[in-house]
């Protein structure tokens, strides 16, 4: 079974930026999807960008040319790198992965606020 653990969170200015790591640790090599939700009070969880095994990434339209999800396989790490930070960023981040013939998984989430 596959476990995702999210660091990196925080509190930014507008305008700032933070990375969030999100470190997956048991199944590993039967990861093929990887993803990063957001939630923030009185919304709905929504995904912010994914990244497929075979390195095709997709963003969602609010944060594209802002945010970059990469991978590094020999850290078992998928990170978000987020740049020029609204306050409409504020949320919980949630790490999220699919793999092969197991329930999907998240991660505990981690806090974002992005304010001055």
């Amino acid at each position: 079974q596959v476990h995702l653990v999210e660091s990196g969170g925080g509190l930014v200015q507008p305008g700032g930026s933070l990375r969030l790591s999100c470190a997956a640790s048991g199944s590993v090599d039967s990861i093929y999807y990887t993803a990063w939700y957001r939630q923030a009070p009185g919304n709905q969880r929504e995904r912010v960008a994914a990244i497929m095994r075979s390195g095709y990434a997709d963003y969602e339209d609010s944060v594209k040319g802002r945010f970059t999800i990469s991978r590094d396989d020999a850290k078992d790490t998928v990170y978000l790198q987020m740049n020029s930070l609204k306050s409409e960023d504020t949320a919980v981040y949630y790490c999220y992965c699919q793999a092969t013939a197991q329930s999907p998984v998240w991660g505990q989430g981690t806090q974002v606020t992005v304010s001055s």
